[in-house]
Parts: structure tokens; sequence; C-alpha cells
């Protein structure tokens, strides 16, 4: 395999710069961080990514730093709560919830808020799906002046750094219970979580005792195409039925959860399916016509089994996860469905 890594792709360098100081885990079951600790008062306690995190009381004003997280504060039913929303032209709101964020402030469109503007909206809580969200260097506010600020930081499970390369769809139901507790929506969560779970569990019986189905899991930009290998990516085609003919054994992926690839090492792996992310209408139409320019031969474009996903739900404990786990499993397994 080509496992020259080259600068990754616009939408994956965010994702990617997070997980500079990541080794190669195998993937495995969701991770389990300590419960929320029980209010002491009106106070909360947790354990996020290896920091403790203490809330005097429940969190009043609250942002999400990206659509995937915005979604999930949304769904937990905290909208009168939000101060903010975050990078809100990389990704569209599910229908169902877009109305409900229509008055909250846009703080950022393609990136992260700065550090400035973050503070500016004097929330006591802001959730992110990875530590990028949290890059000094990027000019955005660490983890360090949020906690001299008063402010708590949530991170994705699966997007911290010690877990970037391991995250499961599982992680989702760590997260649920965590900010079920910190945010006192606990009803709300619990039901959320029950919700998901049954979708999941349909899934595995609808594809159970089928034929693997073998994938790549790609990323195009421009002329640029990456293959995704490890990560909760790499669990959401193992969900669904698939194979995915890259993983976390290939040497490309022993620090990053994906890598740039050429056309003649895709080729020679021969996936039937083809998964891939895209962040609009516009980036999908223009992958579908770059693999039919490129690789007419390979048997997923030949055949027409290609599966674009949001690349919002492609992020570490999003709800966009079970989606992606549904609509790939559809996609390999369609007579299951």
């Amino acid at each position: 395999m080509t496992t020259a890594l080259r600068r990754p792709p616009v939408v994956l360098r965010a994702a990617l710069a997070a997980t500079a100081l990541l080794t190669l885990g195998a993937c495995g079951s969701g991770v389990t961080e300590p419960a929320a600790e029980p209010p002491t008062g009106d106070g909360v306690t947790y354990t996020n990514c290896g920091r403790e995190v203490t809330l005097d009381a429940p969190p009043a004003a609250v942002v999400g730093l990206s659509p995937a997280q915005t979604e999930l504060l949304l769904r937990l039913g905290v909208a009168d709560r939000m101060v903010g929303q975050a990078q809100t032209a990389t990704a569209p709101l599910p229908e169902d919830v877009r109305d409900l964020a229509a008055d909250i402030p846009v703080l950022s469109e393609d990136a992260p808020p700065t550090r400035e503007v973050l503070l500016r909206a004097g929330p006591d809580l802001v959730t992110a799906p990875t530590s990028y969200e949290f890059s000094a260097e990027q000019g955005f506010a660490d983890l360090d002046q949020l906690a001299d600020a008063g402010v708590a930081a949530h991170i994705a499970s699966g997007g911290c750094a010690e877990r970037r390369m391991t995250a499961t769809v599982d992680d989702l139901f760590t997260d649920l219970g965590t900010l079920g507790r910190v945010l006192d929506v606990d009803e709300a969560s619990a039901e959320l979580a029950d919700a998901q779970r049954a979708v999941l569990d349909d899934v595995e019986e609808r594809v159970a005792g089928r034929p693997p189905v073998t994938v790549a899991q790609i990323y195009v930009e421009g002329e640029r195409l990456s293959a995704i290998g490890a990560g909760v990516e790499y669990d959401i085609v193992r969900r669904a039925g698939g194979d995915n003919v890259f993983g976390p054994d290939d040497a490309a992926f022993a620090d990053f959860f994906a890598a740039e690839i050429n056309r003649e090492e895709l080729a020679h792996r021969d996936p039937e399916v083809l998964v891939f992310g895209v962040h609009d209408e516009e980036h999908e139409r223009a992958t579908r016509a770059w693999l039919d320019a490129n690789l007419p031969d390979l048997s997923a474009v030949r055949n027409g089994r290609l599966v674009a996903v949001s690349s919002a739900d492609l992020f570490p404990g999003t709800i966009g996860n079970v989606r992606a786990v549904e609509a790939v499993a559809r996609g390999l397994h369609p007579d299951a469905f």
C-alpha cells in the first residue's frame, strides 16, 4: 500500500490534527468513563478525556462547537439554554431539529470560533466532537483557558486523544450518560439512548448471518483520494455488515485513522462497495463524478454500489453515528431492509 502520508484533505485535516499523539490500538468495545458523580448541592463533577471537571450548578449557557454536537444538545432538549452554535456551514442540521436552532447565535461557520468570540458568548459548558476544537495554536480557546474563564468542556469520548483510533459507536452512550447527568436531563438522555440502541439492534438483526460485503471507506477532495481504516468510522462499517479492505493492521493507519492513497491501491483491493463522506450535495456530485472518471472499472463504481454519508455523521460521539450505521447497512445489504 502507498503509505506515505501527505497533507490530508481539508475536512479530514481538523480531525487528524487531534490525533497527532496517538498510537495504534485494536478496534475494541466502547470506552466507559467514570459516571458523573451525583450533584453536591447543585453542582456536578464528571471525568472527560482523563480530566476531572466540576460545575457548581447545571449549565445554563451551552455551546455546541460542531453541528453534530449541536444536534445532540437539541435532542436532549436544552435549546433554551444554548447561547451559541459553531461551524454551521460544515454540515446542515437534520430537518426535524433545524427550527429549534433558528434563534441560537452562530459563532462561526467554517471553523471553530476564535477564543474571543467563544468567551464573549458567555458559556458555562461547551461540547465538541474532538480535541481539535480546543487547539490554541489555531486561535481557539484551549481547555486550560476555558477552565480559567470558568467554562467547562466536554469532548466526545471517542474523540479523546487516547481513544480516537479505537473509538466505537458505543462511545455515544457513554456521552449520553454523562451529558444527561451534567445537564440534569437524565430522562431525556435515557430515552434518546434507548431509541438509538433500538436502531442498532434492528440493523444487527437484519444483517446477522449475511456474508460480509467488502468495503472501502474513502474521501475525495479535488484530486486527492484518502482511505479510512480505524476509529469510529471503521466500527460503523463493521456494524453495518461490512468488511473494510483497509484496517488498523495496515501500516498507513499506525498513526492516523485516515491516509492518502493512490488510485492503483484502491483498484488492487477492488471493494464491492465504496462508502464516502460528503459535506453537501455538491461535494457528493463531485465525488461521484471523480470516481466515474478515474475508477470506472472498480467493481463498486461499475456496479453503482456507492454509499454517500454525511461527514458530520462520522464524527465521534454523535447521533449521526447511528444514522450512518443504518445508511451503510442499507447500501451493503439492501435486500435486508
